[in-house]
């Protein structure tokens, strides 16, 4: 049952009108244009897909389709809806809707949705009417599925892992980003879906309320949810992490937007993938949890920061980095020496492995030494982010130098075991 008709008949009208001035296209020697699709499997044969680029073919001709005539009393009758405020609100950080928002928001991927569902551009009423009902049933919905999906390069797993806040790390299904973007081809990162690190993606799934009631009808903001995630998964693995240069969205199962991924994030530093055992994506999701101290600490901030750009550097400046990192952290305005030694503190069980901490710290003072010191800084954060908070950290850490109590409790870390010192 149509619970809208006149949103039906504008709506309807609209994708007539472009789908008359498509067909006058082809007709004068137009083409839509293919993809040459490979699609392998382990153990199975190579297929290959021809693909029609139905919506980048559409895209192309955006403007064209908003100054038909039949596109302004779509729009307006749209406007009349409260409920297709969420779809106008991509990406436009809170800013009221617009006529272009919701041009490219509801207006063309209904287009292209009833174009894939004719086959074509040969008109075909029951197959809009199975695409608007589907429309309908999303806007007038009480709540709404939000999804964001990266490529991600650096990581293999054994199973679907849960970051937690809606986060989480699997396998991507062959084919699947290609389903619904067909432009994503030639977004993915180098090897996607081949090599063996290369064939998970990062999601972000949340449920948006209409705006009226408890529930938000504000999009997440799925660059930073996404970068956060990456910066916990490369401080729990010291791996090198990345997304691919892009994200896509969807909302109700449809394709809602692309956006790029925050550049930090998105650039893959020097070094090997990793496997995402349960410890550490047990110690990711805590981690990505205890990043939001940062927003209220700048000199945590400051000090992940530092640390994530030195990754992307070499001596002397990724030391510098390092420095300014160890400093930010664990220096309580004091300097790097007395950084070093809270860090030695925390890291270190005995003395004997305290001395050595300590002597490794030092070379950063010392000069140029980011291959010897970095992974310290790094599991410096991590027992700092556990903690979870700073200011006590450090004053437990002076009275454990001072031999006044036992050295705080922190979850260790495989990798600064005896042996590794």
């Amino acid at each position: 049952m149509i619970r809208s008709p006149n949103l039906h008949h504008t709506l309807r009208a609209f994708c007539l009108g472009a789908f008359a001035a498509v067909s006058h296209e082809l007709d004068d020697g137009g083409d839509v244009p293919f993809s040459f699709e490979e699609h392998q499997a382990p153990g199975s044969p190579t297929l290959y897909e021809y693909r029609p680029l139905v919506k980048p073919f559409l895209d192309a001709r955006s403007g064209r389709f908003a100054a038909l005539a039949d596109a302004q009393p779509a729009l307006a009758e749209l406007e009349r809806e409260p409920a297709a405020a969420v779809f106008a609100q991509a990406h436009s950080s809170g800013r009221p809707s617009s006529r272009e928002a919701l041009t490219r928001t509801v207006l063309l991927p209904l287009l292209a949705e009833t174009a894939e569902a004719c086959g074509g551009f040969d008109w075909d009423d029951s197959a809009f009417d199975r695409v608007y009902a589907a429309f309908e049933a999303s806007l007038f919905g009480s709540r709404r599925a939000y999804g964001a999906i990266a490529p991600l390069v650096g990581v293999s797993v054994g199973g679907l892992v849960d970051l937690g806040g809606g986060l989480r790390v699997r396998h991507v299904a062959s084919g699947e980003l290609a389903a619904h973007w067909p432009q994503a081809g030639g977004l993915l990162p180098e090897g996607f879906e081949r090599e063996p690190d290369r064939v998970c993606v990062l999601e972000l799934e949340a449920e948006l309320g209409d705006g009226s009631g408890s529930g938000s009808g504000t999009v997440p903001d799925a660059p930073g949810e996404l970068a956060d995630a990456i910066t916990a998964l490369r401080l729990a693995t010291a791996g090198a992490i990345a997304a691919g240069p892009v994200l896509f969205e969807r909302l109700d199962w449809r394709p809602y937007g692309i956006r790029p991924v925050l550049p930090i994030a998105a650039t893959a530093p020097p070094g090997e993938g990793v496997r995402l055992d349960p410890v550490r994506a047990e110690r990711a999701r805590r981690l990505r949890e205890g990043l939001s101290a940062a927003d209220d600490d700048r000199d945590l901030g400051e000090a992940l920061d530092r640390w994530e750009l030195s990754l992307f550097q070499t001596d002397p400046f990724a030391s510098e980095q390092l420095r300014g990192s160890l400093t930010s952290l664990l220096g309580g305005g004091e300097g790097l020496f007395a950084g070093s030694l809270r860090a030695a503190a925390v890291l270190g069980e005995t003395p004997r492995e305290r001395s050595a901490i300590l002597d490794r710290l030092r070379l950063l003072a010392a000069g140029d030494a980011a291959a010897a010191t970095s992974d310290l800084v790094r599991s410096s954060l991590v027992a700092v982010l556990e903690h979870g908070d700073r200011a006590t950290l450090l004053r437990t850490l002076d009275e454990t130098l001072l031999g006044l109590r036992p050295k705080p409790t922190v979850a260790p870390e495989p990798a600064l075991a005896v042996g590794a010192l």
